[in-house]
């Protein structure tokens, strides 16, 4: 599995995620942030040779977007999570393979102080309650549960680089990472962070760095792209990377991809 958020699908296309996309050995590919509804992307982005793709774009145009590449075809496909106001928005699908759920998300990135911050506040309480739910239905069904993308949040002090001065910013709050870690605590959300649990204790791995200054170059990042998993499945995987671009001109994403490899 990996998951990248691709900060605008056309773009990225034209930078090397194409080239990327027929390298890759994972059987699922979640991405964020395609920025692009499906009769805009090329054809060998639409619908890639070898792959099902399911395309979420949101309602606004040029904003947000999420999509599913897998191998083989989903059972089921779901857009959005029964949210009147965020289903529309281009921010979570999720698709059933056999034995498990997979999705795509991208939560908002809020902003301190603006209207932002107040609907990343309100997405934040709502998918909550799904992601419970989902986990119970999942559970009842004898399936697990893998939740990929763009979560915008920094749990820990060792997931940004320069945690001191973010403090008070957007990804790093104080309620922010509350409500992470209930999404990660055993009697409330139940999930798992994949991949802190097999790197417990390394700074990063990071996956995003800001275009601004040389913060690719000095490794300045945040790790924000999450696998989450339900327990039963997070106890399956065997590794985990971020494919890191080899330098700042290799980049087709300000985001890397963020790969798990499951033992099933």
């Amino acid at each position: 599995m990996t998951s990248v958020n691709v900060n605008g699908l056309r773009a990225a296309a034209r930078k090397g995620f194409v080239e990327w996309l027929a390298g890759t050995s994972a059987d699922v590919v979640c991405l964020q942030e395609v920025r692009a509804e499906r009769h805009q992307l090329p054809e060998e982005v639409r619908q890639p040779e070898g792959w099902h793709v399911v395309h979420a774009p949101a309602a606004a145009k040029g904003r947000a977007g999420v999509s599913l590449c897998t191998r083989r075809e989903p059972d089921r496909v779901q857009v959005g999570f029964g949210s009147a106001e965020f289903d529309a928005a281009g921010r979570y699908v999720e698709a059933d393979l056999p034995g498990v759920t997979v999705a795509s998300l991208y939560l908002p990135s809020g902003e301190v102080g603006t209207e932002r911050q107040d609907e990343k506040a309100r997405f934040m309480g709502e998918f909550l309650a799904y992601l419970k739910g989902l986990r119970e239905r999942a559970a009842a069904d004898g399936r697990e549960v893998l939740v990929c993308g763009d979560w915008n949040i920094a749990h820990q002090q060792a997931d940004l680089k320069n945690w001191r001065g973010n403090t008070k910013n957007s990804g790093f709050l104080p309620e922010e990472r509350d409500w992470l870690g209930r999404v990660f605590a055993a009697g409330d959300g139940g999930y798992v962070d994949v991949v802190r649990a097999l790197h417990p204790e390394v700074e990063g791995p990071y996956t995003w760095w800001s275009y601004r200054g040389r913060a690719f170059e000095n490794d300045s990042g945040w790790r924000i792209d999450l696998a989450v998993a339900t327990p039963g499945l997070a106890r399956r995987a065997v590794k985990a990377c971020v494919e890191r671009a080899g330098s700042y001109e290799e980049r087709w994403s300000d985001h890397a991809p963020v790969t798990v490899s499951f033992d099933l």
